[in-house]
């Protein structure tokens, strides 16, 4: 077990090692992928996690003391809020930088991309250039961040997310796609064609339902036709015995199509399909929905 001592040795040491905020669905396993394939991280959360430290990982008590023991810091709190605290203040990110050392901050949240452009302003103008952004949302759900398969949206400069590719490579697929806020738009680009998908699964097993399928045959035949993906592997069982217990929560798809909405916004692009799926989601949140999985569609269109 790792009691949290620097054993870095040296600053140079100290820039290899990956930091990970936030532990919660996607961040636990994903800091397990990370232990695995470098043998040392740290991390950081409100909650304890003995399971992390027991495999290995090396707990931080603050953010500060994250800074301190970690060149890279990979947060995946749940959006550029959460983050601002976890900088901020005598025990934030920031304060762990002491005079000379510099970080390397990859944002793993689902988040606006002007605002990630923003935050990374900030941050180089604070620190005189010492602490350098990335973004590097993912998709894969908690099944890819537990097999090492996910996809990774790298946005940045080519160097940075260099180095982030590199060290990300234990928790799936690192691809550069662009400059930094690049990482964002694909993230939601992804999201809504999730969102799109869902439904429409959602809303053929209502028909099939109603009109007395066999829902499992159903999915096994499709699933092997141009119907079949990835989401509907992932989430056959769920929307086969109607279970809508949470992986990929649905609330959080009203700000992800938000996001995507922006982006439609700034590249005067007008979509036919973001705005009903925009007010669905809303829909499912008023219904009571939103803590569910993204599978609950089902019942919401079922309900109606």
């Amino acid at each position: 077990m790792h009691t949290g001592v620097d054993t870095a040795g040296t600053d140079a040491a100290r820039d290899e090692v990956v930091g990970v905020i936030g532990l919660g669905a996607m961040g636990e396993p994903m800091a397990r992928r990370l232990l695995e394939g470098h043998g040392r991280v740290v991390v950081s959360s409100r909650s304890p996690r003995p399971s992390l430290v027991e495999a290995g990982a090396e707990w931080a008590g603050s953010p500060r003391e994250l800074a301190e023991r970690a060149g890279v810091v990979l947060s995946l709190l749940p959006d550029l809020p959460e983050l601002e605290q976890a900088l901020d203040g005598p025990d934030g990110l920031l304060a762990g930088l002491g005079d000379d050392r510099r970080l390397l901050l990859l944002i793993g949240s689902t988040s606006s991309a002007p605002a990630v452009r923003a935050l990374a302003e900030r941050l180089e103008a604070a620190t005189a250039g010492r602490v350098r952004v990335a973004d590097a949302p993912v998709s894969g759900g908690v099944d890819g961040a537990e097999a090492g398969t996910l996809s990774i949206m790298l946005g940045g400069d080519e160097a940075d997310t260099a180095r982030a590719a590199r060290l990300l490579a234990p928790c799936g697929r690192p691809v550069h796609l662009g400059p930094l806020g690049a990482g964002e738009v694909a993230k939601a680009c992804n999201q809504l064609v999730v969102a799109a998908t869902i439904t429409a699964l959602s809303e053929a097993t209502v028909l099939a339902d109603r009109s007395g399928l066999d829902l499992d045959a159903l999915w096994t035949l499709l699933g092997g036709g141009y119907a079949g993906s990835n989401l509907l592997a992932s989430r056959k069982e769920k929307l086969v015995t109607g279970d809508d217990s949470p992986s990929g929560i649905a609330r959080y798809m009203v700000k992800d199509l938000g996001f995507a909405a922006a982006i439609a916004d700034a590249t005067a692009t007008n979509p036919a399909l973001l705005p009903a799926l925009r007010a669905f989601f809303d829909e499912i949140v008023e219904r009571g929905n939103g803590e569910r999985d993204i599978s609950t569609a089902r019942h919401v269109i079922a309900a109606r």
